[in-house]
């Protein structure tokens, strides 16, 4: 059995290599949890936002994130293929991590250099785990997953730091998409009420 495989549904609380989850969803929230007026991609306008650069920003909180998603990869992937551009750096530390290479999937292929959709590791013909920072819709994990799928790559799950929602959106259902969470929206709502560090 490989060190990442899954070892549960994503999103419970308990200890994962050492580090304690619901301390990390706590840190997660004081770091990343805005409260205000957030017009999200899909449209929808939200009181609340994870803005997931400000704990993509804290490397040593990255980190932790990352070695805490390790049991959430699937046994069998062969590239963790991080979407632009919140996936990027959880795809890198997560890499780090499982020692797996990764690819970097653009929204769109530049017209010049290499013209490729996914840059760095090699993604066709291979076993393939998006890798996302926070998810609402789901609307790019499908996208990309629709387009890398067409040259070639085989994909069935995704992992994300953050599902916005309570269970896997349905637009990733409709594609053969499993999602696999660290937190949903829900875990990180019990810090709502308590003081912030600092």
């Amino acid at each position: 059995m490989s060190p990442w495989q899954a070892s549960g549904s994503g999103g419970s609380l308990g200890r994962v290599r050492g580090v304690e989850i619901e301390e990390l969803g706590r840190r997660i929230y004081a770091t990343a949890h805005l409260t205000g007026e957030f017009m999200l991609r899909s449209g929808q306008v939200a009181g609340e936002y994870f803005d997931k650069y400000r704990f993509e920003g804290d490397p040593v909180l990255l980190d932790e994130i990352a070695a805490a998603m390790v049991p959430l990869v699937p046994a069998d992937t062969e590239v963790l293929a991080g979407l632009e551009m919140g996936g990027i750096p959880v795809v890198t530390a997560l890499g780090r991590h499982t020692g797996l290479p990764c690819a970097f999937v653009r929204k769109e292929a530049k017209a010049y250099g290499t013209r490729r959709l996914a840059e760095g590791a090699e993604t066709a013909g291979r076993r393939v785990t998006i890798v996302e920072d926070v998810v609402t819709t789901g609307g790019q994990i499908v996208l990309s997953t629709e387009q890398l799928r067409a040259l070639g790559a085989t994909i069935t799950h995704a992992v994300c730091v953050i599902n916005r929602n309570p269970t896997t959106p349905e637009p990733l259902t409709n594609a053969g998409l499993t999602l696999l969470p660290l937190l949903t929206a829900n875990d990180l709502a019990a810090h709502a009420d308590q003081p912030r560090a600092g």
